[in-house]
């Protein structure tokens, strides 16, 4: 590993404010259980296998009752930080608990709570892809299926899928930069809906690493038992 490499810190962090409304649940869905854990357990321990990192901050909800049942609650290396109305807010604040800990050119992999499946093998993946790039980046899929533009039920075009991929987390941003991003886009009053799409704003051109398509998001029912049969299946690998 040469100097630069040593010398570059990476933080994770995780929002985990929202409450999954498509789930239908009684609690939010980064607490309903998977293969004996809750989501937000498993998500946890993927990022705690990942040594490069030198903290993880989560972003939880004010009230937020589940929290301190969770074995990786106490860990040192985790902190916590209070979430947002929505996922940019909670990002933010986590960005902001780690000033005086974290240093402009820091690397920040913001990574969904819902994204059980997370391999330790595409983070540092996705590290090693980056670390030395000027933007940064994120975890990506190409799509394969076809695409169809639909307007009142209608398909009024079809569209290139050659140029089109989905975005994954982790997402690899420098700490600075992010924290600008974010902050510009709240004064704007920008929806923004991943990092990537606020980096975007600034006039930057963000990286795509590809991904495992196990990478999948908790966000309806059905969901879960796929989750559950990734886990088991990564066992084995």
């Amino acid at each position: 590993m040469t100097d630069i490499h040593r010398n570059q810190r990476f933080w994770a962090v995780v929002p985990a404010a929202g409450v999954g409304k498509r789930m239908g649940a009684d609690v939010p869905k980064q607490y309903l259980q998977v293969s004996g854990k809750p989501v937000l357990q498993h998500t946890l321990e993927r990022l705690l296998e990942v040594d490069a990192f030198a903290g993880i901050v989560v972003a939880l909800g004010n009230e937020d009752a589940y929290w301190p049942d969770l074995p990786c609650a106490a860990h040192p290396k985790i902190r916590v930080a209070p979430g947002g109305k929505e996922r940019a807010d909670s990002v933010l604040s986590a960005l902001m608990s780690l000033e005086g800990l974290a240093v402009p050119d820091d690397w920040v992999l913001v990574h969904d709570a819902a994204r059980l499946c997370i391999t330790s093998g595409d983070v540092l993946k996705l590290i090693d892809r980056l670390r030395n790039d000027p933007v940064g980046g994120l975890l990506a899929l190409p799509v394969t299926d076809t695409l169809k533009g639909v307007e009142t039920g209608e398909i009024v075009e079809t569209i290139d899928r050659s140029r089109i991929w989905r975005a994954l987390t982790p997402q690899m941003f420098r700490y600075r930069m992010l924290k600008h991003a974010l902050i510009d886009a709240a004064v704007r009053k920008l929806i923004v809906t991943d990092e990537a799409s606020a980096i975007e704003l600034q006039g930057w051109r963000p990286k795509v690493v590809e991904g495992r398509p196990d990478n999948i998001k908790i966000t309806r029912p059905e969901d879960l038992p796929l989750a559950a049969f990734y886990l088991e299946r990564q066992c084995y690998e």
